[in-house]
């Protein structure tokens, strides 16, 4: 009972940061819709690549046009949910660098809540509008069979997905704690690798699809639950293990900040 409790309480605190800070966004109306405006440009000329690209082939092994546009949607909508709840593990650099982790310390609150609400990312906004847009037409033009347990799933897979690239996001940024550089690019090569994630792994050689799907699990966020989703016999029973992948990464995620942590120097002499 306790821990339900506390994890309300938690949860309604987030919201309240979160509200917090979207109240003073809206004092900067004009920027806010103009980053809305080049996020979502950005992924329709991606948009634009993949139907040009498929003008000239019928398949990218075995995956059509509209399963393809799927698994891309998959990552941008999931990347727009993580960026616009939790874009405050971008703010780890410069928090640690400067010593001003001290003003989480220091309150009876987890430091890792207050750092994921710190920030909110305005350019999520248009790769959830534009993510979830291009999700829905995909799905509409793909033959496949739901059942109560395949919706079930898809709900559980997509709800993985943002935890998924949370906890990477989180766990890159902790490096600060070792490297203690503001401008450390160590978090910026790991969200890269997530490009890969676009399309479906099995184009790439076996290394990338290696590094995807162990080393830092992107795979995980679209390409496997949408084998499993469109039934692709290949891949699709990877699809079952995003769950166990997604506690995977949340606790080694909170076990690398937390022992990150040991090594913060605070701001003193």
């Amino acid at each position: 009972m306790k821990i339900i409790t506390k994890s309300v309480k938690y949860i309604s605190l987030y919201f309240r940061f979160m509200k917090a800070n979207l109240i003073a966004l809206m004092e900067y109306r004009l920027d806010m819709l103009i980053m809305i405006f080049s996020s979502a440009m950005t992924h329709l000329l991606g948009l634009v690549f993949l139907w040009v690209l498929y003008q000239r082939v019928p398949d990218i092994n075995g995956w059509g046009f509209w399963e393809v546009i799927a698994v891309y949607a998959m990552v941008y909508f999931s990347e727009g949910i993580s960026s616009f709840l939790f874009e405050g593990s971008w703010l780890m650099n410069s928090l640690v660098n400067k010593g001003l982790l001290d003003n989480y310390l220091v309150r009876p609150l987890s430091p890792i809540l207050q750092i994921l609400s710190s920030r909110i990312g305005v350019n999520g906004i248009g790769n959830i509008l534009i993510g979830s847009v291009i999700l829905i037409q995909a799905v509409g033009h793909i033959s496949m069979h739901w059942s109560v347990s395949k919706v079930i799933m898809a709900i559980v897979m997509l709800v993985s997905a943002i935890v998924i690239r949370s906890s990477i996001k989180l766990a890159s940024n902790s490096s600060v704690f070792w490297t203690q550089n503001p401008g450390s690019s160590f978090p910026f090569m790991i969200h890269s690798i997530g490009e890969f994630a676009k399309y479906p792994i099995s184009i790439y050689s076996a290394v990338i699809q290696g590094v995807v799907t162990f080393v830092v699990p992107f795979a995980f966020v679209s390409f496997y639950p949408a084998a499993y989703l469109f039934d692709k016999e290949a891949f699709k029973y990877w699809g079952l293990m995003t769950p166990l992948v997604t506690v995977y990464c949340a606790v080694g995620a909170a076990t690398i900040f937390n022992y990150g942590l040991k090594r913060y120097e605070s701001a003193g002499n």
